[in-house]
């Protein structure tokens, strides 16, 4: 089986259509039960009965797991973690930002055996689509996690990823919240010895994004120095 976590906050219009629409599409091309895993995290818009059921009769395993607070999307991910059941799990945004192709290509690198986490990287036409101060962010990090951190990879943010079950572990041992989560679990995972490959991927061409929530910037920076000291 494999696990599709997706954590949400203020999900946007049409979105439990647009959630069914790709599980069906997923379902479609690889040969095994996919479970779906929504964790709302704290949502200001409350997410309505009507919608989970409806994602309950459409989607054959699904779980909802109702956050009341607020506290990142890596808290809402370490949240379903937990109850996946798949023996691949594989995370994304609620909008499904990156194309069928890409999430199938992460899945079939999982499957072949010879990688525990399989991480998406942009492709440079990926910054011609995105506003300029969040381009000027996500070049920034990599730049300094390529000269900072020994990591395999530089774009840890890229929001798709999935990993094999034996590595959940791994994943619940993060401490970050917000932004940062993904270089937290890369870096542990990294260290452990565990196998990370990079895989290219694609946005949709509909993608809308969403305001950078500047308040965060400064914890995450002191969450990235954190990492540089911790053992």
């Amino acid at each position: 089986m494999l696990t599709i976590i997706l954590p949400c906050y203020n999900p946007p219009e049409g979105w439990v259509n647009n959630v069914v629409q790709n599980y069906n599409k997923i379902v479609a091309t690889i040969p095994e039960d996919v479970e779906v895993i929504v964790v709302n995290d704290g949502s200001t818009q409350p997410i309505s009965e009507t919608s989970i059921q409806k994602l309950s009769s459409e989607i054959v395993n699904f779980q909802f797991i109702d956050n009341k607070s607020n506290n990142g999307k890596g808290y809402a991910i370490r949240c379903g973690v937990p109850f996946a059941k798949g023996e691949l799990i594989i995370y994304t945004d609620i909008d499904f930002p990156y194309n069928l192709d890409s999430i199938i290509a992460v899945y079939q690198e999982l499957l072949n055996g010879k990688s525990d986490i399989v991480a998406g990287v942009k492709s440079t036409e990926y910054y011609n689509n995105v506003p300029y101060t969040r381009k000027v962010i996500s070049k920034s990090l990599r730049f300094l996690t390529k000269s900072l951190l020994s990591l395999p990879i530089s774009d840890t943010q890229c929001g798709l990823k999935g990993f094999k079950k034996p590595v959940k572990h791994v994943f619940l041992q993060t401490t970050i919240n917000r932004y940062l989560f993904d270089i937290e679990f890369l870096r542990n995972a990294y260290k452990k010895k565990y196998k990370i490959t990079p895989v290219a991927v694609e946005l949709n061409s509909n993608v809308v994004f969403r305001k950078m929530n500047y308040k965060i910037l400064f914890p995450e920076m002191f969450n990235f120095i954190k990492l540089l000291f911790k053992k």
